[in-house]
């Protein structure tokens, strides 16, 4: 988000347009797919700095000179300079997706759009989990979340600025008042990044302490606090390329916001605070020339057309792919000509519009409610028509599962489920409670079938509790009841774990009360999966001696079901734009079955006595379908249907016969 706050022109800063540039320029080119620049997502914590320092700067202004703060007028402001661009671009959006989106997204394009023109994207998106850093198929609106904060700290810290003002006697006061409320937000964050990362990158209670600090610098700079003029070049310079250095360096593993986003905060407060010394030498030349406060201008407009028009390209092709490199820089630069016209014709224009300038603060709050309910009506409307669009063929598909697989190149009309309902196709163990959640250590362990039955356990992460009805089926056919210990990526490796760059303490400790249950109440048989792509992240050599620690510590004889395939990116949407070529939201076998992976297990499995079970064969020839026969295979990028999974009883019971029969064999010889 670009920074929106506004000093007098009087105290117009060129070096902080010039770091808009910077800022705006970051976030651009990262979301271009720059290479050197994975950490360019920092350039809105430069943005909150900015925002921070000018609105309290202005608010510090008003109070020395009318001795409080008009808040009507204040809002009035904030609105006219915020919201008319901000607006026109969630339109422009929705029109962009009513033409090129899968018509699958079109329900979640209004609900985003609605929580944007609302001002609370950024709750919507903390509430879904969202990864901003890795989301595969992000919200055409992502971008706002950072407006959404801006917007929320702007309606708070007027009231608290003011209030804490009426109630110290001295700016010290003041300053000590609100750097304690700058610190609780901060120490908040970095606890939240810890426990809910998606709150604590999204909330204005873990992000307003960056805003803050914008505001506390402003307050010791009104009080005349200054770096000497032999230091501040120097110490100019350290700030710009402290910003540079954490753009290059932080990347989508950085853990944060957290104690990480104190750095490029710090690198933005030292190059403001050197810039208020007026001495020569330092970035302010470079941050002042023509070319940046250009960009600098525009950084808002920017900051807003270039999200959706990055991902608009994408969408089209149901996020097959990522745009190539000089694809995306094109696009990118084709955006600044088109925020110099937002800029020109909405943003300036409406800021000064003396119709709502010269009226009183009610009219300006009024127009805002009216574009927001604007915005609401264009984004209902777009998703009433999308829902009326044809997500089938009028051609018939067979049922039949087989190796290798009877790929459908169409959505044919008895398609199960509707695409509409594939993300809703879950195994019952979720309904049930039974796959252990992110916070969970509980160790479950719920039985279907007959109590008295012997069992068989099914023991893994979220792939394993994807594999729950094929597994249940087959178990069924062979007269064993199924017990499930799963849970939310938890692999059921004898390793420790992260989870969003933090150690993931429930899952070690959830796993160890697994082999604990498995000593104390052995099944027949133990089967475990997990999902292979996660060794990317891992490494060989630590999947391999992890599988090998499971094995171990299980006592009873044990079966490794090869991964499903991973298509990389959701087939439903794709489909939902491919509805007679579904052969483009497919993946090569060789792509989608993680060979390296398959290889491990066999390896670890032959020398540990254990069995492996690999149906890729049921998915695969060269290419892994996302439709075969008449199912979807997949929820979602990788987790099969429940109604597919099912599908999958009768091979795997197939498979299971010669090793159940094995165990059985040697129990009766024991």
């Amino acid at each position: 988000m670009a920074a929106t706050g506004t000093a007098s022109p009087a105290g117009f800063r060129g070096d902080i347009q010039g770091l808009r540039a910077v800022a705006v320029g970051a976030v651009v080119l990262y979301h271009a797919g720059v290479p050197f620049l994975p950490g360019g997502f920092i350039g809105v914590d430069v943005f909150f700095v900015i925002s921070g320092f000018l609105i309290t700067t202005h608010l510090l202004a008003e109070l020395d000179r009318e001795g409080r703060v008009r808040f009507a007028r204040f809002y009035a402001r904030r609105a006219r300079r915020i919201l008319p661009a901000a607006f026109v671009v969630i339109a422009a959006s929705v029109v962009a997706a009513v033409i090129w989106y899968p018509p699958l997204l079109m329900g979640e394009v209004w609900k985003d759009a609605v929580a944007t023109a609302l001002y609370v994207p950024n709750y919507l998106f903390a509430v879904e989990g969202t990864d901003y850093l890795a989301e595969q198929t992000p919200s055409l609106f992502q971008h706002y979340w950072s407006l959404g904060v801006e917007e929320q700290f702007y309606l708070l810290w007027p009231v608290v600025l003011a209030g804490a003002a009426a109630f110290t006697r001295t700016r010290r006061c003041l300053f000590v008042v609100l750097a304690v409320l700058v610190a609780v937000s901060f120490a908040g964050g970095v606890v939240q990044t810890y426990s809910d990362q998606p709150w604590a990158f999204f909330s204005l209670p873990t992000r307003a302490w960056e805003l803050g600090a914008g505001g506390l610098l402003a307050l010791a700079v009104s009080r005349g606090i200054r770096i000497p003029a032999r230091l501040a070049p120097a110490a100019g310079w350290i700030g710009l390329a402290g910003i540079v250095a954490v753009a290059v360096l932080f990347d989508a593993g950085t853990v944060f916001p957290g104690v990480a986003a104190a750095l490029p905060v710090a690198a933005t407060l030292l190059v403001i605070l050197a810039g208020s010394t007026p001495v020569r030498g330092g970035p302010g030349a470079v941050l002042s020339t023509r070319g940046m406060l250009f960009v600098g201008a525009i950084s808002y407009s920017l900051y807003l057309v270039h999200w959706p028009a990055l991902l608009v390209p994408q969408a089209a092709s149901g996020f097959t792919a990522s745009l190539p490199l000089p694809v995306a820089l094109g696009i990118a630069a084709l955006c600044v000509p088109a925020a110099w016209v937002l800029h020109r014709i909405v943003e300036n224009p409406v800021r000064r519009m003396p119709w709502l300038v010269a009226a009183r603060p009610r009219r300006s709050l009024v127009a805002a409610l009216a574009g927001s309910a604007a915005c609401v009506l264009l984004a209902s409307a777009a998703a009433a028509t999308a829902s009326a669009a044809p997500l089938r063929t009028g051609d018939v598909a067979s049922s039949e599962v087989a190796a290798p697989p009877a790929a459908t190149s169409f959505v044919p009309s008895n398609v199960t489920p509707d695409l509409r309902d594939v993300l809703d196709d879950e195994p019952v163990i979720y309904a049930d409670g039974c796959v252990d959640d992110y916070h969970s250590a509980e160790a479950k362990g719920c039985l279907y079938g007959d109590v008295d039955a012997p069992r068989i356990v099914l023991f893994g992460d979220s792939h394993a509790a994807s594999w729950f009805p094929a597994v249940a089926g087959a178990a069924e056919a062979h007269g064993y009841a199924l017990q499930v210990f799963t849970k939310a990526s938890c692999r059921s490796l004898e390793m420790p774990q992260e989870r969003d760059g933090v150690p993931y303490v429930s899952c070690d400790q959830w796993r160890a009360k697994v082999f604990e249950r498995l000593r104390e109440d052995p099944p027949t048989l133990v089967i475990v999966a997990n999902y292979a792509a996660a060794a990317d992240n891992v490494g060989a050599d630590p999947w391999r001696e992890g599988l090998t620690g499971t094995l171990d510590a299980i006592d009873v004889p044990v079966v490794i079901l090869a991964d499903s395939p991973d298509l990389r990116t959701p087939p439903a949407v794709c489909l939902s734009a491919h509805l007679t070529d579904t052969a483009a939201c497919g993946a090569s076998a060789d792509e989608a079955l993680r060979p390296e992976v398959r290889g491990i297990e066999r390896e670890v499995a032959a020398a540990e006595g254990a069995e492996v079970i690999d149906l890729a064969r049921y998915f695969c020839d060269e290419m892994c379908a996302p439709i075969i026969g008449d199912s979807v295979v997949y929820r979602d990028a990788h987790h099969l249907t429940a109604t597919f999974s099912e599908r999958l009883a009768p091979p795997l019971a197939r498979e299971l016969a010669p090793i159940l029969a094995g165990v059985e064999g040697s129990s009766q010889t024991g």
